[in-house]
C-alpha cells in the first residue's frame, strides 16, 4: 500500500499544460513590460531629441509625454476591438503597432513626426495593458489565475 506523505512536490501536483501556460502568460505581459521600457528610453534620450531638433522645454515635455495619450486612447478601444475581433487579434494588432512605432520613433523627420510615433506606440502600450490581463486570466488554471495574472504587474 502507497501512502501520499507531505513530501509529495508541488510539481506533482500542477497541472502537466501549466509550463505552457506560464509561457503563454509571459509573452502576454510583455505589453505591461514595454510600457515601463518607454518610459525608461524616453528619458534617457531626452538630450538627445533636445538637441537634435532644437527644441523648447516646453515642446520637448509635450513630446515626451504625449504617449499617455496615446495609452489612454489605446485602453479605450481596446475592449470594444476585443469583443469584435478577440483578444489575441488586438495583442497582434498592438504588437504590430509597437513595431511600428519603434520604426516611425526610429527615423524621425522633425519632433512632430516624433511625437506622432509616440502616440502610436503609446496606442499599443493602452491596448496590451487593457488586454493582457484579460488574455492571461482567460488561458490560466483557476488555482493559478492570481499569480500569473501578476505577470502583468511585473
Amino acid at each position: 500500500m502507497t501512502t501520499t506523505s507531505g513530501s509529495e512536490t508541488d510539481a506533482a501536483r500542477r497541472p502537466a499544460h501549466l509550463t505552457y501556460v506560464i509561457y503563454i502568460a509571459a509573452t502576454a505581459a510583455m505589453g505591461g513590460f514595454l510600457f515601463g521600457y518607454d518610459s525608461s528610453v524616453i528619458n534617457g534620450a531626452v538630450e538627445g531629441v533636445r538637441d537634435r531638433f532644437d527644441v523648447s522645454s516646453a515642446r520637448l515635455g509635450t513630446v515626451v509625454a504625449i504617449a499617455l495619450l496615446g495609452a489612454a486612447l489605446g485602453a479605450l478601444v481596446a475592449g470594444r476591438l476585443a469583443d469584435r475581433l478577440g483578444r489575441i487579434r488586438v495583442m497582434q494588432l498592438a504588437a504590430a503597432f509597437f513595431l511600428i512605432s519603434a520604426v516611425g520613433s526610429m527615423l524621425p523627420f522633425t519632433v512632430w513626426d516624433l511625437a506622432f510615433w509616440r502616440v502610436v506606440g503609446g496606442v499599443a502600450i493602452g491596448m496590451a495593458s487593457v488586454i493582457a490581463p484579460a488574455y492571461i486570466a482567460e488561458v490560466s488554471p483557476a488555482a493559478y489565475r492570481g499569480r500569473l495574472g501578476s505577470f502583468q504587474q511585473a
